[in-house]
């Protein structure tokens, strides 16, 4: 999921599915904190002038985090840093627990202004719980090492934080009904999913809609999808299939993926059905 500048069905990379530790980032990280030292602020102080939490700013230090663009601006501004973190940010090729061909959408996530995702596979990995995350982790093909896995849970463990640290992003999800029927990682787990999702579904920046099993109409039978505004309020795509991902970024493609979007929508149950639902669903567990 990208800026826009790779046209429709640019590809973000294939066969590189394996997150890669990396230690750009652990070394970008020490650079801020030594500037950061040297400025004598601590994170807290520090924090709300480069316009971003303190955990975020935690993260970013101890390299499990990678600095989107505005904090590295802001940070070269704030510590007078003559240019070193323009010049350090410009190698992080890597991010740990990511997949090379997911990072560039990763990104974008930071910085959106509005988030639509349609899941007819598996939980989103921004509404699951680590007891899913690590039955899909553990049950990956080819098979994952510990360390491998652990990054995995790290990075996504990160991206969550978004759903609370930007209230002013809208964050929709349109999920198949049948993904909580599943019972993947067995009851125990699913009961837990379904309380998280549903948690976060009293959030004022994210809806949850369930698209019921039975549904004699369904606009997005060609696959899930996710759309993103940018702070510029361009729209960009991103479409994931097993071994890659698809940006999208011409405007009558996303015009395509947007109609349908805004169908499933209506055809999915409304949040307060869906929260109806999910909690039934749960109670017959």
């Amino acid at each position: 999921m990208a800026d826009g500048t790779g046209g429709v069905g640019a590809p973000l990379g294939c066969g590189g599915g394996e997150p890669e530790v990396s230690d750009s980032l652990k070394t970008f990280g020490e650079v801020v904190k030594a500037f950061r030292k040297r400025a004598r602020l601590t994170q807290e102080e520090f924090a709300p002038r480069v316009r971003y939490s303190a955990p975020t700013v935690a993260s970013i230090e101890q390299g499990r985090r990678f600095p989107p663009p505005d904090f590295v601006e802001r940070a070269e501004e704030v510590l007078d840093a003559f240019g070193a973190l323009r010049g350090a940010a410009r190698h992080l090729s890597r991010q740990p627990g990511l997949a090379s061909w997911f990072r560039q959408w990763a990104r974008l996530e930071e910085t959106a202004v509005s988030l639509y995702t349609y899941e007819c596979r598996l939980i989103p990995g921004l509404l699951q719980t680590e007891a899913y995350a690590r039955t899909l982790f553990v049950n990956q093909l080819p098979p994952l090492g510990d360390d491998q896995i652990e990054a995995q849970w790290a990075a996504r463990a990160e991206r969550q934080r978004l759903l609370r640290e930007r209230p002013n992003t809208a964050f929709s999800f349109i999920l198949e009904e049948h993904l909580f029927l599943r019972r993947t990682g067995g009851v125990e787990v699913t009961r837990a999913l379904i309380d998280h999702v549903l948690e976060l579904a009293e959030l004022r920046n994210v809806e949850v809609q369930v698209m019921p099993v039975m549904r004699q109409a369904h606009a997005g039978l060609d696959g899930p999808m996710q759309l993103l505004e940018t702070p510029g309020n361009r729209w960009v795509a991103y479409n994931e299939g097993q071994r890659g991902g698809l940006f999208v970024s011409d405007v009558k493609e996303i015009s395509v993926l947007h109609m349908r979007y805004a169908r499933m929508r209506s055809q999915a149950l409304i949040l307060e059905d869906s929260v109806s639902l999910l909690q039934r669903m749960r109670g017959e567990l």
